[in-house]
């Protein structure tokens, strides 16, 4: 896909330009190389496609699930997240399940909220106020034990 002489340098234009090759991969100069990719892509729009390959391990993958599955994370990352944890759940789904259960749908307490929870196994009336949980601290506590 050639330019035309004359023709206005597009941004893909550009990006070739600073790896120093054309689409076919072959050098531009000789005399001169180019830059790495992650800095001549600083050009691009948003809207380009990125390829990429990406070699982990299962127990790494589900490092990465957990991390960007978790409501706290940006949506795009969590759709992501999702598709991944469909073809997990297809290439191992005994592992799934158990990463579902013991991750997933797990809760982790700060120690401040697990000093709140066994006050309140023990049957005391506990509030935020008796404890030093900011108002953000205890409505996450109060949304783990499904209580907001």
């Amino acid at each position: 896909m050639g330019r035309c002489l004359g023709a206005p340098l597009t941004n893909y234009d550009h990006y070739l330009d600073l790896l120093n090759h054309d689409e076919g991969g072959q050098q531009l100069r000789d005399d001169q190389e180019g830059l790495a990719r992650e800095l001549a892509r600083m050009n691009l729009s948003l809207n380009f496609y990125t390829q990429w390959y990406w070699k982990t391990d299962l127990h790494n993958l589900m490092n990465f699930l957990r991390l960007r599955a978790d409501p706290h994370a940006q949506y795009e990352i969590r759709v992501y997240a999702e598709v991944i944890l469909d073809i997990l759940k297809k290439w191992v789904p005994l592992t799934y399940e158990a990463f579902r259960e013991h991750r997933l749908e797990a809760a982790t307490f700060s120690g401040e909220a697990l000093k709140a929870l066994r006050r309140m196994l023990a049957g005391e009336h506990v509030e935020q106020l008796d404890t030093s949980m900011s108002k953000r601290e205890w409505e996450e506590f109060l949304a783990k034990l499904e209580l907001s």
